[in-house]
């Protein structure tokens, strides 16, 4: 017979809960406070002000939406995502469905060969990317960008897929021809609204992979401020002598608001599409 836990061990559980929680969630309220103050201060050295707002103004928000390219940041940052989203679903779905359905040689090589390209960081191929992108004359471009951010997001994403492909009974789609379909519409009409958990997960990797990169959008678009995105547009903020913490704290507030958007729309479906595809295949 198994013991229930005691009143003791209820609270020790709730207490590391709470801890963990104010370890997660403080930086962000932390920044929400710092986007408040005027000038460059990082922190008060009032007690009351690192958790509370004693002071606070949204001059910070009015210059980074105003006088600031903020809003052209944004702009180019929710193109970059946006597309690097649609192609990634794009070439994923087909991809992993393939993997999933088709027997052919030389399958269980490729799908090891992306198995191992995951295993190396993404950062070891920036150069190479680089040099790909100017061969082909796409080097300081938004497209070039969504190219590279699209590939980065095809190996967890089909393995991922694939595997969500492999709980959806074949029959589903076999009696879909029986009725007329081809392999297309069984594909478009039956496998792809059955994998939509899966689809989630594949849409919210490709947004986050083109919303929030620093390194390969500083490298691979080295352009003025009407090219810049979100993210290295605030770090180019940063002057040799100050910090405009306040700015910086009150653009990263703006920044996380499409990626709430995106995540709260998406997640629940996101349980599913990463444990089910994740330990089937």
């Amino acid at each position: 017979m198994s013991r229930r836990p005691t009143t003791l061990a209820y609270v020790f559980q709730y207490a590391i809960l709470i801890l963990a929680a104010v370890f997660a969630f403080y930086p962000v309220w932390f920044a929400i406070l710092a986007s408040g103050r005027l000038g460059d201060r990082l922190y008060t050295l009032n007690l009351a002000g690192m958790f509370v707002p004693t002071e606070w103004t949204f001059e910070n928000y009015r210059a980074m939406l105003v006088d600031k390219p903020l809003l052209t940041w944004l702009r180019n940052s929710l193109y970059v995502a946006s597309l690097t989203t649609v192609f990634s679903l794009v070439v994923t779905t087909s991809a992993a469905f393939a993997l999933s359905r088709f027997k052919f040689y030389g399958r269980e090589f490729f799908l090891i060969f992306l198995l191992a390209i995951q295993t190396f960081p993404a950062i070891l191929s920036l150069v190479a990317v680089a040099q790909l992108l100017t061969a082909i004359g796409l080097y300081g471009k938004h497209e070039g960008l969504i190219l590279a951010y699209t590939t980065g997001t095809l190996v967890f994403s089909t393995w991922n897929m694939k595997g969500y492909f492999d709980t959806i009974p074949i029959d589903l789609e076999e009696a879909a021809m029986i009725d007329g379909c081809g392999p297309i519409q069984s594909f478009a009409l039956i496998a792809l609204p059955l994998a939509r958990p899966a689809l989630a997960v594949t849409a919210l990797l490709g947004f986050l992979a083109g919303w929030g990169d620093f390194v390969f959008a500083s490298v691979l678009v080295p352009a003025p401020d009407s090219m810049k995105l979100a993210v290295p547009g605030l770090f180019s903020l940063a002057g040799s002598q100050s910090v405009p913490w306040g700015y910086f704290a009150a653009g990263a507030m703006l920044v996380i608001i499409p990626t709430i958007i995106v995540f709260l729309s998406l997640q629940r479906f996101l349980v599913a599409g990463l444990t089910v595809g994740g330990v089937k295949g």
